[in-house]
This record gives structure tokens, sequence and C-alpha cells, in this order.
């Protein structure tokens, strides 16, 4: 079996070494392992934390999505505009 045989794809689309659980590894074999599973959670671990940092960070949401927040808000103006006016008609 090669190295390639020993990788696989995980859903954020990164390798991950699938859990060979073979009797008879060396405890070589088995700290290798253990240390490439560590490398690959970091690089996860990373991953994530950029990502939230991306989804967190709401003054590039409001630069990304400033016309959405203006219909929205015209929106929400008219129909509170709207309820009051019938509320005085009352």
């Amino acid at each position: 079996m090669s190295d390639a045989d020993d990788i696989s794809v995980s859903g954020a689309g990164e390798p991950v070494a699938r859990p060979t659980g073979a009797p008879g590894r060396s405890s070589a074999e088995i700290r290798r392992d253990i240390e490439t599973q560590r490398e690959q959670l970091g690089r996860s671990v990373e991953a994530l934390r950029g990502r939230v940092n991306e989804l967190t960070d709401w003054r590039r949401q409001v630069r990304e999505h400033r016309q959405e927040l203006i219909v929205g808000a015209a929106i929400v103006g008219f129909a509170v505009g709207g309820l009051l006016a019938l509320r005085r008609r009352r």
C-alpha cells in the first residue's frame, strides 16, 4: 500500500489520513500517524478560525451587503410608517 492509498479528502477538501488500525504496526508508525493527525488538526483549526473571523466581521459584511441593507431598511421604514399612520387614523 502506498502513501497515496492512506490519504482521503475531508468535507472541507483537505487531505485526511484514513485510520489504518492495522494490527502489528510499529510504535514509530503509530507516532508518525499521531503527528500527522496533529498537523492536520492544527491546519483545520486555523482554517476554521479564519472562516469564523471572516463571517463575524460585521464591518466587512456591511460593506459587501450595503445595497441589501439599504433596501431592507427602506422596507422596514415604510412598514413602520404605514403602521403608525393606521394607528393615528383610529
